[in-house]
């Protein structure tokens, strides 16, 4: 048996063909779990990495999951609206179930240095990364708690690793999500809910050029750039019954990035 079978897992910012949300609802699905996955297709429209192939993903990628034998359901959901955290786990309640699961993978990210940072840029990252991550996570929390444990696995981008000039918003609301893993993991311990946060390192989801590769690659000190399903792959392990003892980490799953 899977070893998800009869969880209902929650994936958040899955709209792209590539993304690593996409290999995550993938993952977790082949592992048994029924899948609930939100998209913003108006976030990613607006990014160089768009392809045609991403248009009208969402509904390819349930039908995809469906036929593996799991539940899937979805929806369009702006995670930077205050009421989206509810509005999500009402309608997983209602289609799905009680979730167990909760991968928080949406993020915003605008490269920025400290000539161009605004107001305006800083409240769509902190809308998003913070706000929507903290509260849809509380949320899942609060409806869980007292019936059964549960896994939340946050994405971060190795901010607590490594300094990354010309990023700073995004480095700034990830730190912050690093920080919350680590002290909300402890509050929700005694509930069984475990907390924790996976850095996938640099990911070939498709926003890489040619040349942005050919300068990583030395980097990877196990000889290849990482691919959506390495992250993925780790997830599924921290969704199971089998990491009931970790909780409270951050994990870098980079191949060892430098």
């Amino acid at each position: 048996m899977e070893r998800l079978t009869n969880k209902v897992a929650i994936v958040t910012g899955a709209s792209r063909v590539k993304g690593i949300g996409t290999a995550i609802c993938r993952e977790l699905a082949g592992e048994g779990a029924d899948i609930f996955f939100t998209h913003w297709s108006k976030y990613d429209q607006r990014m160089q990495y768009y392809s045609e192939d991403d248009a009208h993903w969402s509904e390819r990628l349930k039908n995809e999951i469906r036929r593996q034998g799991v539940r899937c359901e979805s929806m369009e959901l702006d995670l930077s609206r205050p009421d989206a955290p509810r509005k999500l786990l009402n309608e997983v309640h209602k289609t799905l179930g009680t979730p167990s699961i909760l991968v928080n993978n949406a993020t915003h990210s605008v490269d920025v240095d400290f000539r161009s940072m605004t107001s305006e840029i800083l409240d769509n990252h902190y809308s998003v990364n913070v706000r929507g991550t903290l509260l849809l996570t509380v949320e899942f929390a609060r409806q869980i708690e007292g019936k059964h444990g549960g896994r939340i696995i946050n994405m971060v981008s190795g901010q607590d690793k490594s300094p990354e000039p010309g990023n700073l918003a995004y480095v700034a609301t990830k730190g912050a999500v690093s920080a919350f893993t680590k002290s909300v993991a402890l509050e929700l311990a005694v509930h069984g809910i475990t907390v924790n946060a996976v850095d996938p390192g640099p990911t070939n989801s498709g926003w890489m050029s040619r040349e942005l590769k050919e300068f990583l690659l030395p980097k990877f000190p196990l000889g290849r750039i990482g691919e959506p399903r390495d992250a993925a792959k780790l997830i599924a392990f921290l969704a199971s019954d089998e990491s009931e003892w970790i909780t409270g980490q951050i994990i870098h799953s980079d191949g060892g990035f430098w």
